[in-house]
């Protein structure tokens, strides 16, 4: 029986780096280390905190910036300035040791949309505010996101008036953003609410507006929003059905009441179980398994949502008592390696990243290396890392999101298919050829570079690198979810890295190379060794 009993004792090596990759866009040898020595909870705890970030807010290429305070005047049009702020979030993702930007990138998923919606300056507030709730209260950023600006534009409430009502803000609100319309029952009937809510909540969301200046700021926040227009909005009463309990919000025609209004949605909606049923649903297939089966529904779901609704919509509850699981370490049953260790195909965020961190990647100064920076991070990292696998980052095809992330059946299966395995398999080349490989700019210097026989050298993550068979096997352990069976050990062992000669000659050249420098010799091997290791199956599993 799937269980939230908390699993316990020390994690050990297996389970820290489980807990470690679904977590963190960073993942290295020495938090592993640390984690396995520690309880689930005690690991958590380092884990889920929002850490300071390195920069607060994008650089320009002459390292000025142009968001914090409000009313700094652009450096440059601003589709030239997007490119910036995307190189800046990754920047700081690959460094965050904690869960804020995996939870980040996780309510941008829910409450989607794309980089042109707004400017920049906009898009960095919706970030900042998605930062600001990733471990705090989901029911505050329902109703904060109404009203972000680029959330406005984007689903056309600019456009909604008492005379004019527009309602995709209302339908997505319900089908994406919060209960979820579940099976349809009837002709404009779903299983959680009607046609005539939606109609009945675009009413509601009559006449709030865009604030292009970013002077109207949320004193809970300190972010700019947008703002309530009284002549823009339908100050009759809204009726709801009886999937809302019929639910009747009174209109107003001054601000204060319109914001009551918005309160009164978000509380009505939120009082339906559904909504944090959801929540949890995609909590769990973002985190743990695309698969919900109905014992998954009722053993997992439902007491996760009771936590939700018990800690008034704090999220932060709901992630310490499923990452403390069994069933999230795979503990509840007679099988400990069927389910859910290595049962998600990573994204290319997650690929790209947990590898720059694992390799210790010398990532370039954005202050003092902006150009190589930008290089590295909007060429490589977006252009053709991302993108080319399928990760348009910022700019997911619909308001639904990234494919991978929600559409059934498939899932995670679409990151890798025929028109992304190529993307996914030439990440070890770019990163030991120091080039882009890939696209229209293939051998163009990417910026960094890894340096295999140093990094095995001095990394501390191979214990004797003179034995060729611990070098393998301590790779394996730190690269791949599972461990190896004896056969598929040998393929890397013997078949790919000794290339079928003796154990003796990798020896003597490791020696070598510590005695000279010279890695020649070494490096061949190596590489050969590192790039089978990451074009395996296994690796692109988490």
């Amino acid at each position: 029986m799937a269980s939230l009993t908390p699993m316990q004792g020390a994690l050990g090596h297996r389970h820290a780096a489980h807990l470690l990759r679904r977590t963190s866009y960073r993942y290295t040898k020495t938090k592993v280390d640390e984690m396995a020595g520690q309880t689930a909870s005690q690991a958590l705890a380092t884990l889920l905190q929002l850490y300071p970030q390195k920069l607060d807010q994008p650089i320009y290429s002459d390292g000025s910036t142009w968001i914090n305070p409000p009313g700094t005047s652009s450096p440059a049009q601003d589709f030239m300035l997007r490119p910036w702020v995307m190189s800046w979030w990754i920047n700081e993702a690959v460094q965050d040791p904690g869960i804020g930007h995996r939870m980040t990138f996780f309510l941008h998923q829910y409450n989607a949309l794309d980089m042109t919606a707004f400017a920049t300056t906009h898009f960095y507030d919706y970030l900042a505010l998605l930062r600001w709730a990733a471990l705090g209260n989901f029911k505050k950023l329902a109703l904060k996101m109404i009203t972000d600006n680029c959330m406005l534009r984007y689903l056309n409430n600019t456009e909604n008036s008492e005379n004019n009502p527009n309602e995709n803000f209302a339908r997505e609100f319900f089908e994406l953003f919060t209960i979820g319309k579940g099976p349809q029952i009837g002709p404009g009937d779903y299983t959680n609410y009607t046609e005539d809510d939606i109609v009945a909540a675009a009413r509601l969301l009559t006449g709030f507006r865009i604030r292009g200046q970013r002077d109207n700021i949320d004193p809970e926040t300190m972010i700019p929003h947008g703002f309530a227009n009284p002549a823009r909005h339908d100050d009759m009463p809204k009726k709801f059905s009886d999937k809302f309990g019929g639910t009747e919000i009174p209109g107003s025609s001054d601000v204060p009441g319109m914001w009551a209004e918005l309160a009164a949605l978000v509380d009505m909606t939120f009082a339906q179980n559904e909504t944090a049923r959801n929540f949890c649903r995609r909590v769990y297939r973002y985190f743990v398994s695309r698969n919900i089966t109905d014992e998954i529904e009722n053993d997992i779901i439902g007491p996760l949502a009771d936590t939700f609704i018990a800690a008034d919509f704090e999220i932060k509850p709901v992630l310490e008592q499923l990452f403390q699981s069994q069933h999230f370490f795979d503990m509840d049953d007679s099988d400990n390696a069927d389910e859910i260790i290595g049962g998600i195909i990573k994204s290319p965020v997650e690929l790209v990243l947990q590898a720059l961190s694992f390799y210790e990647i010398p990532l370039p100064d954005p202050l003092t290396e902006t150009d190589a920076y930008f290089q590295f991070y909007n060429r490589g990292v977006v252009q053709r890392m991302f993108a080319q696998a399928n990760m348009p980052l910022f700019f997911p095809p619909d308001v639904a999101g990234y494919p991978g992330n929600y559409q059934s059946p498939d899932f995670h299966r679409q990151w890798f298919n025929s028109s992304t395995i190529v993307a996914r398999y030439k990440l070890p080349e770019i990163l030991l050829s120091g080039k882009l490989t890939i696209g229209g700019s293939a051998n163009q210097p990417l910026g960094v570079k890894l340096d295999i026989a140093s990094w095995i050298k001095n990394s501390g993550v191979i214990s004797d690198a003179t034995d060729p068979y611990v070098l393998v096997q301590d790779l394996l352990v730190y690269m791949l979810p599972e461990s190896t069976d004896n056969d598929r050990f040998n393929y890397f062992y013997i078949t790919i890295f000794l290339d079928n000669l003796p154990p003796a000659d990798w020896t003597y050249e490791w020696q070598n190379y510590l005695n000279t420098g010279d890695d020649t010799e070494v490096k061949i091997p190596l590489e050969r060794l590192i790039n089978s290791i990451m074009y395996s199956a296994e690796y692109q599993l988490f």
